[in-house]
């Protein structure tokens, strides 16, 4: 007897500029099953998704949706018929309200007229049966938390009566609890019959949740495995192609002096007379929830926010950081967590990205740039930092996100930065692009430079800093010191138990 399934991709073949993104690409997927789709960044999961759902055309091959053939001309069509993707960055309306988001595309009846109370009270509905009850149906999206937001999304999905849905990294910005949440959520659309397709890096969650893992590398399938079969070691190896015998790169610290003195750093009720140092040659973690003030604080020190009180002290020195200008002449980077908005210019040339900061050190006294000097600085960093691209007159948008992130970072490094701020540094890429930042970090670090990491991974924490400052509710709540570094402390100080 044939195998019943919900989605059935055969031989999907899709070129770019000559380039094969999908190599003939085979995915099949049950009714009520959570398949992983897994693979490195440029692996093609993005693609295949997007052919799925109609938003880019295949240049071959067949898919089929419960047995019946289907061609999709736009993602409205794809809509139409029960499939639904949710990206990284979300299909909101921000100054919409969640029960307008909720039916954006189904505000009015036929005749024009929109019923906002039954249409509140339809959103409230659909919302209290998928468990969130404290979503107020009257806010406007822009005001909710990105966990929220999500759920926004997923709801407005469930309104469409999806039969497939497609979550791309979507605990990438959630705490631990909101996480929770989520599996609950999946496994209530797995009893029903729902078929979830999960893009995500986070091998630990792959193997708590999924029933079965598709594999891609370069383009093309490696394999199609029950997660009962396998473990975390042979994903990681189907995946980039060889063992990954230590995931966090041993390092022998050699600290310093302190670089970088903060005192009684206050902005609103977010960031709460927080004080630290972090010393040369150090990696200094900042963990917590989501929401407890951790990309805030490194903000407002960095003088990208204001903040209503505060000194920093660096190399034991006074200075009046109130922009990032000012910061980035003191020596301090910041890496933002959003690197295709904060982090890099998407659509300038990899090139200029890399010495958009550092500008005055390629030009004469005549203000001219130095051209071949900004060329040859620009592959000394992309040998230095390993970055793989095409070439240096591609934009920013056609690497990887492993990759984006790795350009980001060379801009700092261009600007000699003593002191980096790193938040989020390997959110959104894959496990090899993760260990080669790892790798970077800890050179950087050997060098004598002073890092201060913020991460919602707690293995990341743990395997990467040499002390973590732990933050709650804009306050520093704990200190760990390496030896001191496990999942239950951190989680004790995060949760504020005792």
């Amino acid at each position: 007897m044939q195998e019943q399934l919900r989605i059935d991709m055969r031989q999907i073949t899709k070129r770019f500029e000559g380039v094969k993104a999908l190599n003939s690409v085979n995915l099949q997927v049950r009714p009520g099953e959570i398949h992983a789709l897994m693979g490195e960044n440029g692996a093609g999961k993005s693609t295949l998704m997007r052919v799925l759902s109609g938003a880019t055309h295949m240049d071959s091959g067949h898919i089929f949706l419960d047995g019946t053939e289907i061609h999709f001309a736009n993602p409205k069509q794809g809509i139409e018929k029960g499939i639904s993707v949710i990206y990284q960055e979300f299909a909101l309306v921000y100054d919409l309200t969640v029960a307008e988001n909720i039916y954006i595309d189904k505000l009015s009846d036929k005749h024009g007229i929109i019923d906002w109370k039954g249409l509140k009270q339809k959103a409230k509905e659909q919302l209290d049966q998928l468990g969130f009850l404290n979503i107020d149906v009257n806010a406007a999206v822009r005001d909710l938390s990105v966990a929220y937001q999500q759920i926004v999304e997923i709801c407005k999905a469930v309104t469409r009566n999806c039969s497939v849905l497609v979550l791309d990294e979507p605990t990438a910005v959630l705490a631990s609890y909101e996480v929770e949440q989520l599996f609950r959520l999946l496994d209530n659309f797995k009893r029903r019959g729902i078929s979830i397709i999960y893009i995500s890096h986070r091998i630990d969650e792959i193997l708590r949740i999924c029933d079965r893992v598709t594999v891609l590398k370069d383009g093309a399938n490696v394999d199609t495995l029950d997660v009962s079969a396998v473990d975390r070691n042979r994903l990681v190896n189907m995946m980039i192609g060889r063992e990954l015998q230590n995931f966090f790169p041993p390092r022998e610290p050699k600290i310093g002096g302190v670089k970088m003195r903060v005192k009684n750093i206050s902005r609103g009720n977010v960031v709460k007379n927080v004080s630290f140092e972090v010393r040369k040659g150090e990696v200094l973690g900042i963990g917590g929830l989501v929401g407890s003030g951790r990309t805030e604080l490194l903000r407002a020190i960095y003088g990208a926010d204001k903040r209503d009180s505060g000194e920093v002290y660096i190399d034991g020195i006074k200075t009046g950081i109130h922009s990032p200008k000012i910061a980035v002449s003191n020596g301090i980077g910041l890496l933002p967590e959003d690197r295709k908005t904060l982090g890099v210019l998407l659509d300038l040339p990899i090139l200029h990205n890399i010495t958009l900061a550092s500008l005055k050190k390629f030009c004469s006294l005549l203000h001219k740039i130095n051209f071949k000097k900004e060329l040859s600085f620009s592959r000394e960093m992309i040998d230095k930092l390993k970055i793989k691209l095409g070439s240096l007159e591609n934009n920013v948008s056609s690497l990887s996100g492993g990759n984006q992130q790795k350009v980001a970072l060379s801009k700092l490094l261009a600007c000699e930065c003593g002191i980096l701020f790193m938040d989020e540094p390997t959110r959104g890429v894959d496990v090899g692009a993760k260990v080669e930042i790892y790798k970077i970090i800890n050179a950087l670090v050997d060098q004598g430079l002073a890092m201060v990491v913020v991460s919602s991974e707690m293995t990341e924490i743990i395997g990467m800093c040499d002390r973590a400052l732990i933050m709650k509710g804009g306050e520093i709540v704990g200190e760990l010191g390496k030896d001191e570094l496990t999942e239950e402390n951190m989680i004790h100080y995060s949760m504020g138990v005792n």
